[in-house]
């Protein structure tokens, strides 16, 4: 009988054992259930807002006009608003951008990868991961006091502030995120392929151009197309920069002025909330969203194409 008490205390004492343990699961699971659905309710919230406002918005002015008018002065009489003069500067920095970041980005990648020593890698890729840690605000002011007159040197007949001040400091804030994402892939890929290619007589450029590369080209265009996402997102740097001229043209040299470069201008408090002028700042908003979620639908649509899967 004393061997059957002990027993059921055992089991007793497990049992409790268990539910604490079930109790302790349930708390986990709620946790991260409460925290994935934080960011989904921000999400939703904020495209709520500004569809909200953007309706208000587009029911005094014509969806027609706003994306398709080349005129943007909200704020001034007489009033135009046509987007395309900051779409066309959006994607004025973020291509320029993109043509600095990409190319230097994927050749410092392939070195790193492919040519550096160890030592090297350790030295090289911590250092250029420190870009990633300056603030934006930074690369605003390096743009003014030494890139925009570094560009009017060179060129005379370009404005103080242009598009070409931003292209080149936003691609210096991209260059990190296309090197260390591009890197990593190179370094993924699966080393019989190299040893394959070696084991036919390729030498070291033939093996990095025609197998590393191909093999790796989802993960490079993934990277590549994240930073081309965060050079239109980019906000300060391209507000310092760039100026504040909403300008229709395609000339780097020009003042030009991007969406989210004016929505800085109408939220530093000067226009009065519920007029017309402030709720620019949502149809703008919107836009950008939009911008960024077909780009990145787009994205995914490419990488599913060009997806390469090793066992």
């Amino acid at each position: 009988m004393f061997l059957a008490a002990s027993t059921r205390e055992q089991f007793a004492s497990k049992s409790a054992n268990l539910d604490l343990r079930g109790i302790f699961e349930l708390a986990i699971h709620g946790l991260l259930l409460a925290c994935a659905a934080v960011s989904i309710v921000t999400t939703v919230g904020i495209v709520f807002v500004l569809l909200f406002e953007s309706v208000q918005f587009f029911r005094e002015v014509s969806v027609w006009e706003f994306l398709t008018g080349t005129r943007w002065s909200p704020l001034l009489k007489p009033q135009h608003f046509g987007i395309m003069p900051l779409f066309c500067g959006t994607l004025l920095v973020a291509g320029g951008s993109a043509l600095i970041a990409i190319p230097l980005g994927l050749a410092t990648a392939i070195y790193l990868s492919e040519y550096a020593s160890p030592l090297v890698r350790e030295i090289v890729k911590p250092i250029l991961e420190i870009l990633a840690g300056i603030p934006s605000v930074v690369y605003g002011y390096l743009a003014v006091v030494f890139v925009s007159p570094l560009i009017r040197d060179t060129i005379p007949s370009a404005d103080l502030f242009n598009a070409a001040n931003a292209c080149v400091v936003v691609g210096i804030m991209i260059l990190p995120m296309v090197v260390s994402l591009s890197e990593d892939v190179l370094q993924s890929v699966p080393r019989s392929l190299r040893e394959g290619a070696y084991a036919l007589g390729a030498t070291k450029l033939d093996v990095t151009l025609g197998v590393i590369l191909p093999a790796a080209m989802s993960g490079i265009m993934a990277a590549c197309l994240l930073a081309i996402a965060r050079a239109v997102g980019e906000t300060m740097a391209v507000t310092l920069a760039a100026g504040a001229t909403p300008n229709l043209t395609l000339n780097p040299f020009e003042g030009i002025q991007t969406m989210t470069a004016y929505i800085v201008q109408v939220s530093q408090g000067d226009t009065p909330a519920g007029t017309l002028e402030y709720r620019t700042l949502f149809a703008v908003g919107l836009a950008l969203f939009v911008s960024t979620f077909v780009l990145n639908v787009f994205s995914r649509w490419i990488l599913l194409r060009v997806e390469e899967k090793y066992e």
